[in-house]
């Protein structure tokens, strides 16, 4: 107790509880206001009721005793909280040379947790400048988890927990496993068991008690969450592995096999959120979760799942004598263009080895469509590795040409010299490897063209007016309010990090390219009512009756550049299907491919008619 206040309880006028609450307000104790952070009691007078309190951002402030009692805060000097009033620069020392200390002391002030904004909120700006207080939490977070000292969560909501300091480090990882409460959080920390096996093994029971949290958690995760699931069974699984303490995974524990069989129908989903790392052990347990229909299941996600994914379910299929199965799977996918980008990358590197059979010229005309439509979609961009292969892979382009039909050469030539996938730059560039595979190509680039007649493009006057009806739109609409989003998402600050802008970049790429080949297309028009046309073979402007092998008949209708209907079996004569058509009289035999299945079939023409 202070003399001062000792001597008011001697006396009688106060009592001795009265006595202690004052004397933790008595010069030299330090307090803590909401407002003004910390500060050290410099003054008091008894006699009149005030108090001089020295805060960190409020100095020499003069407030009545009994307020300064309700709106202050008694603290001890070895507090972090009083310590930032007089030792400052010790505490700033400190967070460069021992942050987990400064961690560690800050929490233990407040009884051993404290969440991250309340942690944010008494080191940034005061002890940590603020500038580089994100950089310099990062590497503290690191340092605190490798420190085992504090139990760190994922979640900014939960507390920073101050460990028993008997707790081992092996007991520590096991406990983090434990307090992680999301699916990420409990395989990041699972991780970091297997990082450390050996330690965590090393401790009877402890790897057991790991096991049984890992189980728990992914039979709930097994409807909610499966990609999660399927990560945490199969890193218990290396583990036991790692340390050979298979029989620490209970009997009756969560099999790979069970949670494929849950996952079923959204499996290349879940699949594509696995880590790369994890994938082969997963694919591994497809015959034990589907028995005789494993390989068809597996297939189903092959044109579906990552690059890392189709490299290991490729290799899987080979091991097991399943090439064929691969193979036909894959002509079939090729043909109705039902090949994700990382599928198609995978039969472009192994064009000379696992995917020789099924390599041919379809392939560049389904990577070509695949280009051009993940460019024309909303969001990120999924082909991006598919479309560096094309441009890196200096022999690609001549592979995928070799063998195949001038016709089929110019339709390739044709959709590439179309497609808005490829800045200007790329695009002559992979045209000139097309010219040099195929010199007849080279007619086709624009600016040199032997014939004007070779670069029009014969179109309907409806198809017409539709394509300037976008092209205003772009124009007048789409490109202006990309420009304003731009210039929104720059205000945003840093650019490096700032999602919005580089999409808004990214789209002003797309509308600029489709704006120029507009341009280009609609100079090359010449539309027609398509009357008067030559009956005696295929033409524009004909209506085609055809036999197909079932003995079953179709029409199609060829029409302009612009007017192709395929579920209507209207086609435009740029089309493979109007090529492989035109000039051709009733009773020959042409095959073609399906305009709704793309699958490769052999028709007859019966009659031709004027549309």
């Amino acid at each position: 107790m202070h003399p001062d206040v000792a001597k008011l309880v001697e006396a009688g006028r106060i009592t001795e509880a009265v006595g202690e609450t004052l004397s933790k307000i008595a010069p030299g104790s330090f307090r803590i206001h909401k407002g003004y952070g910390g500060g050290v009691v410099t003054d008091w007078d008894l006699f009149n009721g005030k108090v001089t309190i020295d805060f960190e951002s409020e100095k020499n402030k003069v407030m009545g005793l009994k307020l300064a009692l309700e709106k202050t805060e008694h603290v001890e000097a070895d507090d972090v909280r009083a310590q930032k009033v007089n030792q400052l620069d010790e505490l700033k020392e400190l967070g460069k040379k021992d942050p987990v200390e400064l961690v560690v002391r800050t929490i233990a002030t407040r009884g051993g947790q404290m969440t991250m904004d309340q942690l944010d909120a008494e080191l940034c700006g005061s002890i940590i400048e603020e500038p580089g207080y994100k950089k310099w939490w990062e590497k503290t977070k690191k340092a605190l988890r490798e420190s085992k000292r504090v139990s760190v969560p994922t979640k900014r909501t939960d507390p920073l927990v101050l460990r028993d300091e008997s707790t081992g480090p092996g007991e520590a990882l096991v406990e983090d496993l434990d307090q992680a409460r999301t699916p990420k959080g409990r395989v990041k920390a699972l991780e970091a068991i297997q990082r450390e096996a050996p330690l965590v093994a090393a401790t009877e029971g402890l790897l057991g008690k790991a096991f049984e949290i890992v189980n728990d958690a992914a039979l709930k995760l097994m409807k909610l969450a499966p990609a999660q699931s399927l990560e945490l069974i199969s890193l218990r699984n290396e583990i036991a592995q790692e340390v050979k303490q298979e029989e620490s995974i209970a009997p009756d524990a969560p099999k790979l096999a069970e949670v494929l069989q849950v996952a079923d129908g959204n499996l290349s989903e879940d699949l594509n959120q696995v880590a790369a790392a994890r994938l082969k052990r997963i694919l591994e347990a497809f015959p034990a979760a589907f028995g005789n229909d494993w390989v068809k299941k597996i297939l189903a996600v092959f044109g579906r799942i990552s690059s890392r994914g189709v490299s290991e379910i490729a290799k899987l299929l080979s091991e097991q004598e399943k090439n064929k199965e691969l193979n036909a799977h894959i002509k079939v996918a090729l043909s109705r263009h039902a090949l994700g980008p990382d599928a198609l990358a995978w039969i472009c590197r192994e064009r000379k080895k696992a995917a020789e059979k099924v390599f041919d010229g379809s392939v560049g005309s389904v990577i070509l469509t695949v280009l051009e439509q993940d460019s024309l979609d909303d969001g990120p961009r999924r082909s991006g590795r598919l479309g560096n292969l094309l441009l890196d892979d200096k022999d690609l382009v001549a592979d995928l040409l070799d063998g195949m039909e001038i016709n089929d050469v110019r339709n390739f030539a044709r959709k590439l010299l179309a497609s808005p996938a490829f800045p200007d730059l790329d695009r002559k560039s992979l045209m000139a490897r097309v010219i040099k595979k195929v010199p007849a190509t080279q007619e086709m680039v624009t600016g040199e063209s032997k014939s004007t007649g070779d670069d029009t493009l014969i179109v309907s006057f409806e198809s017409l007016d539709r394509r300037k009806a976008e092209y205003e739109d772009l124009v007048n609409n789409r490109i202006p309010a990309n420009v304003k989003e731009i210039s929104a998402a720059r205000a945003h600050g840093d650019l490096r990090e700032n999602f919005e802008y580089h999409a808004a970049k990214q789209m002003q790429t797309v509308l600029n390219t489709r704006k120029n080949d507009l341009e280009k297309d609609l100079e090359r028009a010449r539309p027609t009512d398509f009357k008067g046309a030559d009956t005696g073979s295929v033409n524009i402007g004909t209506k085609v009756m055809v036999t197909l092998a079932d003995g079953s008949e179709r029409e199609l209708t060829m029409l302009g550049a612009w007017d192709a209907v395929p579920e209507e079996h209207i086609i435009s004569y740029l089309s493979v299907m109007g090529q492989a058509l035109l000039g051709k009289a009733v009773e020959d035999s042409v095959k073609i491919h399906d305009p709704v299945t793309e699958e490769l079939i052999e028709v007859t023409i019966k009659s031709i008619r004027e549309f």
